[in-house]
């Protein structure tokens, strides 16, 4: 069941989302060589709990950390620790906060200093991926409508979709029904209704879009031919007025 929110919820999220979005500003800027994820971890558990939130991944089915921090060809999971960041790299900084008894997930993409071109064209894609799917995001349209805009675009441009992880419903739980899968047939599953919210968080990559996950640490989830993977992430609201984006800066 897709659980719809009240104006009243929907403005508690937003006030929740400002910290999710002011905590990964954050980390962005501070995001450089010489940083571990471990530092960027610390960082942004100070951040969110002297704003009065909780950081919603720590303890989560035994999540150890406060954010995913996901550098190069690992998609999403990734466990901060000793990994020390280094110019030409990329990473995924996922971020989820618990306010007020509700839930905002955003992710981005940053690049360590000076990436290559064929980096630059991954992030672009994946962000406009995302700007894409917000904008069907829309009462009356349906869920397949939201997938097929990221996997027509990204697949246009020659990048993989992964298939095997998804965006979802988010509220009152991180993980609300529904799954959706980011491709899809346009017209297909559930109507949007004013009230339902989503993380929508498109994950492309540079090659193909099988995964494997870290048998060693059971979290990591890299691309399985270990090319370059990009993530964006916003919490976005479906209103009468058209999308709002409840993780907007």
């Amino acid at each position: 069941m897709i659980v719809r929110k009240s104006k009243g919820e929907l403005e508690t999220m937003r006030e929740g989302g400002r910290i999710t979005a002011a905590c990964l500003r954050m980390l962005a800027e501070n995001a450089r060589a010489g940083v571990t994820t471990k530092d960027l971890d610390g960082m942004a558990e100070d951040f969110i709990r002297s704003r009065g939130g909780k950081p919603e991944f720590k303890g989560y089915q035994g999540f150890p950390a406060s954010i995913c921090a996901s550098p190069n060809s690992m998609i999403v999971h990734g466990i901060p620790g000793s990994y020390r960041l280094k110019d030409g790299d990329t990473i995924s900084l996922d971020v989820g906060v618990r306010y007020e008894g509700f839930v905002t997930d955003s992710a981005t993409t940053v690049a360590i200093g000076e990436i290559p071109p064929d980096a630059e064209g991954l992030l672009s894609t994946t962000r406009q991926c995302l700007a894409a799917a917000t904008e069907q995001m829309r009462a009356g349209k349906k869920l397949g409508d939201v997938g097929y805009a990221i996997q027509v675009l990204a697949e246009a441009r020659g990048y993989g979709v992964v298939r095997d992880l998804v965006s979802h419903g988010v509220g009152r739980k991180m993980h609300e029904d529904p799954q959706i899968p980011n491709y899809g047939r346009p017209g297909a599953g559930p109507r949007l209704l004013p009230g339902m919210t989503f993380a929508i968080e498109p994950m492309i990559t540079l090659g193909s879009y099988d995964i494997r996950i870290d048998e060693r640490d059971g979290w990591s989830i890299y691309t399985a031919d270990d090319s370059l993977a990009a993530h964006y992430e916003h919490t976005i609201a479906v209103t009468e007025d058209g999308p709002w984006v409840l993780t907007a800066a």
